[in-house]
């Protein structure tokens, strides 16, 4: 398990706009899982959407990235670099995402050549998938 000072080793990313609380488990290269705690205090609701707080779909697919990132960033040969979008395919919400959800991350990563790869991203909820999709990353 990672906490919040050992994901910021890894990934460069950090408030307001690190989205990963703890990593319960990863493979460099492979896959992590992770959780980001949805709070009522975090900036992007007193607009999104006022009298009714819905965590806005990008910051999810963010979210996603950011567990993919632990695990291909973890890799000895990608300490210190950064993983930037290269793509979203397939993406889908199923669900909203509200304060007090605890976002559960998985990401797989099911292609890698070169400096490119895809993971395999769901976000879900008490076991409720809240979005789902691959997610192209290059490694920079």
């Amino acid at each position: 398990m990672l906490d919040v000072k050992e994901i910021m080793k890894i990934i460069p990313q950090r408030a307001p706009f690190l989205m990963i609380d703890k990593v319960e488990e990863y493979v460099p290269g492979e896959m992590c899982i992770a959780y980001k705690n949805v709070c009522i205090n975090e900036e992007y609701f007193r607009g999104h959407f006022p009298g009714e707080p819905i965590m806005p779909g990008v910051l999810i697919v963010e979210a996603l990235a950011q567990a993919g990132a632990i695990a291909i960033l973890s890799v000895e040969e990608n300490k210190g670099k950064n993983a930037l979008f290269g793509g979203i395919d397939k993406l889908r919400f199923k669900r909203k995402v509200v304060p007090g959800d605890v976002l559960k991350l998985e990401v797989k990563i099911i292609k890698k050549k070169g400096p490119i790869g895809i993971g395999e991203g769901i976000a879900t909820v008490n076991g409720e998938v809240a979005a789902k999709g691959e997610l192209t990353f290059a490694i920079v």
